[in-house]
């Protein structure tokens, strides 16, 4: 396995030089290269037009696509670019029709949004959305999924693959195998997981993946994408609103839909912002996605096992192997302050709300967390200085 660079990787993030950034679950540190990737563009705009300047980088706008799909293991025909992932959920959910009756079958560690989505469609749809139990080790019971699976015939299974608020790691390829055994549609959460391990959705088995730029990938904030796979693409699955950017238009009042994923986008980008993704893809690659994995994982683990120690603070993550999110319950002592008093010594860490995960956080009797996010351009004396900062703050 190749070993990262960490001091040459270090020079190419000027902001390490400023801060102990350990928030890389709410948004990395950018890279120099996609830092000036987005300030070029633009430049480039102001000179000659957004329009202009568009059409000038035509060829380099479609190589995101190719970079976003070899990030995840998927063609470039099967990327859709969003705001952010939140959208590409939204757009994935608004393209399968569903009808009084239908089931969606999701976990116990979904993200806030997307279970007010699934409540949404309840209310308004008269679906019914039901959650598998956990295994007592932690991460959604597979077994439970399956006999739900055969018994209650879902329209769509969603699971979110790194939850926000813990360092879980659910097994979505287990529960892709379930899905294409009985011909059902899958959507997975990977907003935090794209970027911090590799992914490969053939191997998923997901027909939608939604992610963002901003967190592990180190891209820029404002942006996502959603995968579409070639069954639904093929079965005709589109977004309840198509923007005039997905269609051809055959003849008046005729509306054919584009037989890739871009059905799934708007008219209008922030190009700065879509050159400033492919660029973080590229990075990420260049890299090495097992590489990145290894170590920000292995940082990680060092401050979760140290922060274990310090009398008052209990580590809430669960699962056999937790990925590069670490969060912690402080006894006596408010997880809000604790962030700011970290952020005033220049540790950046960031703080989980029950609104964020309420069915993990009520299990758990806890109100609020602490959660530390490190990357692969992190130190190990950044994960000592956030260790000590916690153990005198809360002595």
């Amino acid at each position: 396995m190749t070993t990262l660079d960490v001091d040459r990787l270090r020079r190419e993030t000027p902001g390490t030089t400023r801060v102990n950034h350990l928030n890389n679950a709410g948004a990395g540190l950018m890279p120099d290269p996609v830092y000036r990737t987005i300030v070029e563009h633009l430049e480039l705009e102001s000179q000659i037009g957004g329009y202009e300047a568009a059409d000038k980088r035509r060829d380099e706008i479609a190589a995101v696509y190719r970079s976003v799909g070899r990030l995840i293991g998927a063609d470039a025909r099967n990327i859709a670019v969003t705001e952010n992932a939140t959208a590409s959920f939204i757009q994935a959910l608004s393209a399968i029709a569903f009808k009084p009756g239908d089931v969606i079958l999701t976990t116990q560690n979904d993200y806030a949004s997307n279970q007010i989505m699934y409540l949404s469609l309840a209310s308004r749809f008269g679906i019914e959305l039901v959650r598998a139990p956990d295994h007592p080790s932690g991460g959604v019971d597979v077994s439970a999924v399956e006999g739900l699976v055969h018994r209650r015939r879902p329209k769509l299974v969603a699971v979110t693959h790194i939850p926000t608020s813990s360092g879980l790691v659910q097994r979505v390829a287990d529960i892709g195998t379930i899905c294409r055994e009985q011909d059902t549609l899958y959507l997975v959460d990977a907003c935090q997981s794209v970027g911090q391990m590799p992914l490969e959705v053939e191997h998923i088995g997901c027909d939608f993946l939604s992610a963002t730029a901003r967190k592990f990938l180190r891209g820029p904030r404002g942006l996502g994408f959603l995968y579409i796979s070639d069954r639904a693409l093929d079965a005709g699955l589109e977004p309840l609103f198509p923007d005039l950017h997905g269609a051809d238009w055959i003849e008046a009042d005729v509306f054919q839909p584009l037989p890739d994923a871009r059905r799934f986008e708007n008219w209008e980008f922030p190009f700065a912002l879509v050159l400033g993704l492919g660029r973080a893809a590229d990075y990420a690659l260049d890299l090495g996605l097992e590489p990145i994995r290894h170590r920000s994982w292995a940082l990680a683990a060092s401050a979760r096992d140290s922060l274990a120690e310090i009398d008052g603070v209990r580590v809430l993550d669960r699962g056999s192997e937790p990925c590069a999110i670490v969060t912690i319950a402080t006894e006596g002592h408010d997880p809000a302050s604790l962030v700011r008093s970290l952020r005033a010594q220049g540790i950046n860490t960031s703080l989980s709300m029950r609104d964020y995960a309420i069915l993990d956080f009520d299990d758990q009797g806890v109100e609020a967390a602490v959660r530390i996010s490190p990357h692969y351009y992190n130190t190990e004396e950044e994960i000592e200085a956030v260790v000590a900062g916690v153990a005198e703050l809360t002595r």
